[in-house]
């Protein structure tokens, strides 16, 4: 699989490892997502213990987690039987369309009371620092950092605007508010929002938010 902005092109190898000539072979592909299979595969025919390379083309037009599926249909030459093979799902990470970028506090704040679609991701996480917690963040989503902290400074509250463009021109904005509680074990809790326009990349940031906090392994005491 190969991704390049707006273009997914697959390529498929398929052997046949049978005595008989498989005919009428074809990848049957659908989309699950904003996304339109515009050069779909043609069928062929392929020999005894041959092989060959499948292409098809999808064009994505929206930044938001996909999936592409697909099954191999072909025909056995000598008993006309056919046959049905189900390919593992393709996932498309939105991570591929994210890229950092800046904007000022005043276009921030403009964008976050305008921006409609919010989602809310509760703070669960092995990280007992905050401003750890925060570049893990940062670096897990590709955004960046609108709000300047202090490295040195040891205190139990940390918030901080996060913002990011898709290849698409697409907005995201995030705001960490993150606090490290004494009566939690130390533990940090608090939210982490999301906002923009479509609902797509909100929900696909969420996603991602929550598979990259939970998957924190803790620090190992020396």
């Amino acid at each position: 699989v190969t991704v390049h902005d707006y273009d997914i092109l697959l390529e498929i190898l398929i052997i046949n490892r049978t005595p008989n000539t498989l005919a009428n072979l074809t990848v049957e592909l659908s989309t699950m997502g904003d996304m339109k299979i515009v050069e779909r595969p043609q069928s062929h025919t392929i020999g005894p213990l041959d092989q060959m390379t499948i292409r098809a083309s999808i064009k994505v037009s929206s930044t938001e987690t996909g999936h592409i599926f697909g099954t191999i249909v072909y025909e056995d030459a000598s008993t006309h039987e056919k046959g049905y093979i189900n390919l593992n799902d393709i996932h498309m990470d939105i991570m591929d369309y994210i890229r950092p970028a800046t904007c000022t506090d005043e276009v921030f704040r403009s964008m976050w009371a305008e921006f409609e679609w919010e989602n809310k991701v509760a703070i669960s996480t092995s990280i007992g620092d905050l401003v750890e917690f925060l570049d893990h963040i940062v670096t897990s989503t590709n955004m960046s950092c609108l709000t300047p902290h202090d490295r040195n400074e040891k205190g139990s509250f940390l918030a901080a605007n996060l913002y990011a463009k898709s290849v698409f021109g697409e907005d995201a904005l995030v705001n960490v508010s993150v606090e490290k509680k004494e009566d939690n074990d130390g533990k940090l809790a608090g939210y982490i929002r999301i906002r923009s326009k479509t609902q797509g990349i909100a929900l696909s940031l969420g996603d991602r938010i929550t598979s990259v906090q939970r998957g924190t392994q803790p620090n190992k005491k020396q």
